[in-house]
């Protein structure tokens, strides 16, 4: 069933920029820089009015050739070329005038890195979405979840999902739904399972489970597209769960759209970017 379309109402004719989030993406690493694009585009085609992505000093040339509409903080890196743990002190600074940050794609998993994430949690006071390399920091100390005090979104593959609780992929599958609950409620975040029939599972135990999308999704980066898409309805002031649910949404509506014109089989992530307005258009004139 489509959630109702009241969830992201038309703005008003006085809205500004400022008023419709302001988003800080870290993310990209160098031979990851894409992910980093994905996701600041999903963040900003689904409505959130400034975006800034924190990436590593090697990433800037080509990052500003890439995106036009996305600010840049170039931060220091490790000499793989992934943030270093030396970025702490200007990350939250950074963040401390955002709405929202989304944290993970196309990090890496370069261990200064991955202890940059891991010491940096705990210091920013805004909405969080955490998604791959991001979710496998945290897979060394899950526990530091529950030390958080802000609003915290997962948003794991099956994989993912299973290296925080040390179960496969498989086991995760058997029974998508109590996993990605009882995980929620332990850890008290919401939680995006990803893949077929997404599950949105809320810090109460409530379950959301999405309808839309498609096997074309199944492709690269189209997970780091729901997590910029995730990140940018929380900058628009919608409730966490809220987000989560209407992201997946849209997301696989995005999907359902491109496949409708183009067919599942050579689906990209970008063909479901070009389409969030579209995606957006028809839910807010889906009947309520």
């Amino acid at each position: 069933m489509p959630l109702s379309p009241g969830l992201l109402p038309p703005r008003d004719l006085t809205t500004q920029k400022g008023d419709v989030g302001k988003v800080l993406v870290l993310a990209g690493s160098v031979g990851l820089s894409g992910a980093a694009a994905l996701c600041a585009t999903g963040v900003l085609r689904v409505g959130a009015g400034l975006v800034t992505l924190g990436i590593p000093k090697s990433l800037h040339d080509p990052m500003a050739e890439k995106l036009t509409e996305v600010m840049l903080k170039v931060l220091p890196e490790t000499s793989e070329g992934s943030l270093s743990v030396q970025a702490l002190p200007e990350i939250v600074s950074v963040a401390e005038r955002m709405d929202v940050i989304a944290i993970g794609p196309g990090l890496s998993q370069q261990p200064q890195t991955k202890e940059l994430v891991r010491r940096l949690l705990p210091h920013l006071a805004k909405p969080l979405v955490l998604d791959a390399d991001g979710l496998n920091a945290l897979a060394e100390d899950v526990g530091l979840l529950k030390k958080l005090t802000t609003p915290v979104i997962i948003t794991p593959h099956p994989g993912e999902m299973g290296r925080l609780i040390r179960q496969s992929a498989e086991d995760v599958q058997r029974d998508r739904q109590r996993t990605a609950a009882a995980f929620a409620t332990q850890y008290r975040v919401i939680v995006v399972l990803k893949g077929h029939a997404t599950v949105v599972a809320n810090v109460d135990g409530a379950v959301y489970v999405n309808e839309t999308g498609n096997p074309g999704m199944a492709s690269g980066g189209c997970g780091d597209v729901l997590t910029g898409m995730i990140a940018g309805l929380l900058g628009q002031h919608l409730e966490p769960f809220d987000a989560a649910r209407l992201g997946a949404y849209l997301h696989g509506l995005a999907g359902d759209l491109a496949a409708a014109e183009r067919g599942n089989v050579g689906l990209i992530a970008s063909d479901v970017l070009d389409r969030i307005p579209q995606a957006i258009r028809q839910y807010q004139a889906s009947p309520v």
